[in-house]
């Protein structure tokens, strides 16, 4: 609406308006990505944001991907998380999934476990002589052949898209770092770190857990994002990695807020300091 020039959304005439909390949630949203400055007009980010046919979190993890150098492995990712998780896990056969399933996992970070089992995927395409040998294969790993199929078409509409903005693929593989930056954009009100007595301590006051499906659930890390998180008798982070809190003071620069105290006087470099805090939500 605001690429558009449409007004603001509590004035325009809907036949079934959203609630005033929706459009704030909305506007709180697009102001953590950077696509709204603090007066609600779009900014650059957000004008690029406008133009593609995308949830607004995932769209900005891709133009951070073009940036970070890590664009096709963030294509893979964003398809996975626009998708049904893949792999199964029937309640009888709960230990023989769960045994497969750890050579797809990643104890840093679950979207690193995605991209290994995209790897295992293309890997099982290239080198099986029919659909029927593939789809046994997908099946010995418990592993839908169905949602695989789904994750790899989503994945090259959105390569398609991305191309048609003219950003493009990394040629080299992109390491940790790169990814996981990427990633942090468009999830920045999912972080958490880690409470004494259990869970993360997340924005906004709010407490979560590592999902028990998470490959960091058991030894959690200090510091780390969810890609969601859903309530349920608890509520969890799913899709969690790994992040270094130093990552936080740049890609979310806009949001921060910063205060000075202490000044005093330094001999050595004859000049005053002062101690700096640096808060994020």
């Amino acid at each position: 609406m605001s690429a558009l020039r449409l007004g603001q959304p509590a004035d325009f005439p809907f036949l079934d308006a959203p609630a005033p909390r929706l459009i704030a949630d909305g506007y709180q949203l697009l102001e953590e990505l950077n696509a709204v400055d603090g007066m609600r007009r779009l900014t650059a980010v957000g004008k690029q944001l406008a133009r593609l046919p995308l949830d607004p979190k995932i769209g900005r993890v891709l133009l951070a991907a073009q940036q970070f150098g890590c664009l096709r492995e963030a294509l893979v990712l964003c398809a996975a998380l626009s998708v049904q998780d893949p792999r199964e896990r029937p309640a009888a056969q709960a230990g023989a999934a769960d045994d497969r399933h750890r050579a797809f996992a990643d104890e840093a970070s679950d979207f690193a476990g995605l991209l290994k089992l995209w790897g295992f995927y293309d890997d099982a395409i290239r080198h099986k002589k029919s659909n029927r040998k593939l789809q046994e294969s997908c099946r010995e790993h418990f592993l839908n052949p169905t949602r695989l199929r789904e994750w790899r078409e989503v994945h090259g509409q959105l390569a398609t898209t991305a191309s048609e903005l003219g950003l493009v693929e990394n040629a080299e593989p992109a390491n940790y770092e790169a990814i996981h930056k990427a990633l942090l954009t468009g999830f920045l009100g999912n972080i958490g770190v880690k409470m004494d007595e259990g869970g993360f301590q997340g924005a906004r006051g709010i407490k979560f857990f590592a999902h028990p499906g998470s490959a960091l659930a058991k030894k959690p890390p200090k510091w780390v994002m969810a890609a969601e998180l859903i309530e349920t008798t608890r509520l969890y982070g799913r899709t969690v990695a790994k992040i270094e809190p130093e990552w936080l003071e740049s890609i979310a620069a806009h949001l921060l807020k910063r205060n000075y105290f202490d000044p005093h006087w330094q001999k050595k470099t004859a000049q005053v300091s002062a101690f700096e805090q640096v808060q994020l939500f």
